[in-house]
This record gives structure tokens, C-alpha cells and sequence, in this order.
């Protein structure tokens, strides 16, 4: 039976590269998942989720071209199935093997298509996937902010950056959907808003509101404003490349995911200089803003914030991101998920993964040592509490999701239904013959 509501959480698997590409930042390995794997989705489990966004470490899978070391995958991935958990896919997270390089490298695009490809044909199953996490922030941080990958800072990297990497997750899609066409792409993008501290910052807050819809604008054809379309122009995108995004017409097989936190809104001075603002509009009127724009189902993919002294700071964000979930879906959004990320405590997220500490973020559902968190109870006790209330408010919002073990039964009548055609066929030539 298909969830009515999407409860999800996550396994961190961010990967970019730190110190000239000589530090890989596996938030996998940090957090002990490589040997734990079993654990964390036994815990999965015990919250009563079905829904993980999860997928292979990217740069221990993938190789090289059509090269693939599968082997963590086919086990993980065949555990997933076989207690019916719907993974999330999450193929590209903030970083690519070595030999790929970054994300300035233009072959990058056609090359994760291929990968994405192969992935969909090992595990026809799976039919949800977000190709590249977080591809604005990806750009940023590698191009414009020059803390990842290829640690750059100018804007005609950023562009570089943003455009091969939203290309290779519409080529992915395409990819994918030749293998499973009923595939659906949950987009996990940050919800971003810029406010002018007075002014004389209005015009660059404006630029960067502009800014922060350009990955979600080009992965879905939506023509760009006039500032926005010189900005791309004048740092390196051709206008080949940019019709190449007005052509594709994928935006009907997308879920608008989108993520929160905290430090997603931002305060802008005369100078360009940012800092975090801390919670202003909030998750409901940002989320109603970036609705307006796109007009498809939307699903809260990502939000936590650290546990804190006093023990119940995460609890009380839990709740006030829920609070805001309720009110859209009561004002008639289509909002489909909701996500606690991530399942367990991360590393040096404090840092955003620009220093290696091994300091731990208590931002989890559980701690490295897999013991729960208050926020983990809480959010046991709320996925209880509203699982079965939510369909009777509307049977209508429900996702057309095949779940793993239906899928194999699927595949099981069909082989059947193969089998037995040849042995109707005879019978029935028989039939005539003695006619």
C-alpha cells in the first residue's frame, strides 16, 4: 500500500574534496555508516519510517567510464528491499570521484548520466531519486565561495559549475527514466532568502534572490529574468547552453524538495558581505515563494539544528518546522514529505567541511554510538501520532510510489505470465488442430 505522507530521514553521504582535492571529506566514513549500515537502518525502522534518502558513496562506486565497484551497493541496497524501504537516491552528494576532478570539467555531465544510467539498470527497483543534491550550494561552495572541489571564487566558475552540474541531472533523469519510466525526481535544492540590511544592499539582495532560483530555473525550463539571463551570459554560459535547458520538458516527473535550516536566510550589506539572519520569513513563506514560481508538489527534504545545552532545542525545531508543514498542506500546498536530516550525529558540519576536526554535530536522530535522541523520540512519537490522521484531511495527496517488495512481486507475475504464454499458445494450436 502506497504511504499516504512521506516521513523520511537520511544517511549523510556528502563527499567534496578540501585542500586542493588532496582531503576527501566522506561524511559516511566519519559517521561509521560503512560498518554500522545495518544498524542505522535497523533504527530506520524502529522510528517507523519507510522512506530514506540514501545512495552509494560516489567516489567509491564510480570508477571510472563504465567502470563500477557495486559491491557496498548490491548489499546495502538489496537490505533496503528486502525490508521494504523506499530509498531516495541520492547519486551526486556535493562531490565527484578523483579521476572526474570538479565541477568545472565539462565532460562531467555527459559522464554522471552514463553513472546514473547504470545505477537505474543494476536496481530497476528503485523509482525515486534526487540525481545531484543541493546543486545551488554545490555551485556555490565549490565556485563562488571556494571552499570545495575545485576551490574557486569568481563568478564565470560559479556559472561553469552550476551549469554542468544541473545538466548532469537532467541528463541523469533522462537516464533514468529510459530504464524505470516511472521514475519520480524529488529535487532536494535550499530554500535561500537575502535581506537587505538597508538601502543601499537593495540591489544585491536583489541580485542574489535572483541568484538562488537559477539551478531550479534551468533544471525545469523556466525562463530566467533579464538580470539574470546577462549574468549567465556575461560569465560563460552560451546561449546553446542555455536553450539546451528551455528543451528539456522533465519538470512533470519532479517533487519541488526543499531543505531549511537556520542559516538559510541571510543578511546583505552595501558591501556584498553576508552573514546568517537566523529564522525571519521561516520554512512556510519561503516555501510558499518558491511554490509560486514552480507550481509542482512540494516536500520538506531537509532541516535539523543542534540539540543544544539545554537538551530540547532540536525537539523544539522539530516541531515549529512540523507546525509550518501542517499550515501549508492546510492552505491547500500540495506538500507531499517531510525529513529529519540526518539519521545519526555529523562531523564537522560546524565547519561546513572546510576543516577536518572530527568534532562531532549533535544535530542527529541518533548519536555515532546509535543511541536516540530526544529529537529522535520526538519524532517517533509525531510520525505516530499523524500517520493516520493525515489521509483523511486528503486522499488525494498521495505519491504513485511502488514499493520494493511490490515491485519484485511484479516482476515474479510477469515471468509467469511470459512463462506461461508459450504453453497457452500450444494448447491452443493443439485446439485447432484437432478441430
Amino acid at each position: 500500500m502506497t504511504p499516504p505522507f512521506m516521513f523520511a530521514t537520511g544517511i549523510e553521504n556528502s563527499c567534496p574534496t578540501i585542500n586542493g582535492g588532496r582531503t576527501r571529506r566522506d561524511e559516511m566514513e566519519a559517521c561509521g555508516h560503512y560498518t554500522r549500515w545495518k544498524d542505522d537502518f535497523d533504527r530506520v525502522q524502529q522510528l517507523g519510517l519507510s522512506f530514506l534518502r540514501y545512495g552509494p558513496p560516489i567516489h567509491r562506486t564510480w570508477l571510472g567510464p563504465a567502470r563500477h565497484d557495486w559491491e557496498f551497493a548490491d548489499t546495502t541496497f538489496n537490505d533496503l528491499a528486502a525490508r521494504d524501504i523506499v530509498p531516495i537516491v541520492d547519486l551526486c552528494h556535493f562531490g565527484v570521484p578523483d579521476w572526474i576532478g570538479n565541477f568545472q570539467n565539462p565532460d562531467f555531465p555527459e559522464l554522471f548520466a552514463a553513472y546514473a544510467g547504470a545505477f537505474a539498470r543494476r536496481f530497476p527497483w528503485v523509482q525515486l531519486y534526487t540525481p545531484v543534491n543541493e546543486m545551488f550550494i554545490c555551485a556555490l561552495f565549490s565556485a563562488a565561495y571556494g571552499w570545495w572541489n575545485e576551490q574557486l571564487s569568481s563568478d564565470r566558475a560559479f556559472v561553469t559549475a552550476l551549469k554542468h552540474i544541473v545538466k548532469a541531472n537532467v541528463l541523469a533523469m533522462q537516464r533514468i527514466l529510459a530504464t524505470r519510466p516511472d521514475a519520480l525526481f524529488i529535487q532536494s535544492e535550499s530554500s535561500e532568502y537575502f535581506h537587505a540590511d538597508n538601502p543601499r544592499a537593495l540591489g544585491i539582495a536583489k541580485a542574489l534572490n535572483g541568484r538562488r532560483f537559477l539551478s531550479l530555473d534551468l533544471n525545469y525550463g523556466r525562463r530566467v529574468d533579464s538580470e539574470m539571463y546577462e549574468y549567465l551570459m556575461d560569465h560563460g554560459m552560451t546561449r546553446q547552453e542555455y536553450h539546451f535547458f528551455l528543451s528539456q520538458h522533465l519538470k512533470q516527473y519532479c517533487i519541488l524538495g526543499n531543505d531549511y535550516y537556520a542559516t538559510n536566510e541571510h543578511r546583505v550589506w552595501e558591501n556584498g558581505r553576508t552573514e546568517p539572519a537566523g529564522e525571519v520569513f521561516g520554512y512556510s513563506h519561503l516555501t510558499w515563494r518558491y511554490y509560486a514560481r514552480y507550481r509542482i508538489p512540494v516536500m520538506h527534504t531537509e532541516t535539523n539544528i543542534a540539540q543544544g545545552p539545554n537538551g530540547d532545542e532540536a525537539v523544539y525545531w522539530l516541531w515549529k518546522q512540523w507546525a509550518n508543514v501542517l499550515s501549508l498542506r492546510s492552505d491547500g500546498m500540495p506538500i507531499l514529505g517531510f525529513t529529519w536530516y540526518s539519521l545519526t550525529d555529523q562531523v564537522d558540519w560546524d565547519t561546513t567541511l572546510r576543516e577536518v576536526n572530527g568534532r562531532v554535530n549533535p544535530r542527529g536522530l541518533y548519536d555515532l554510538d546509535r543511541n536516540i535522541r530526544p529529537v529522535g523520540q520526538a519524532y517517533r512519537k509525531l510520525i505516530a501520532d499523524w500517520r493516520e490522521v493525515l489521509p483523511t484531511r486528503s486522499v488525494c495527496l498521495q505519491v504513485p510510489i511502488v514499493r520494493p517488495q511490490r515491485y519484485a512481486r511484479s516482476q515474479v507475475d510477469d515471468g509467469e505470465r511470459a512463462e506461461a504464454a508459450p504453453a497457452r499458445a500450444s494448447a491452443k494450436a493443439g485446439d485447432a488442430q484437432d478441430g
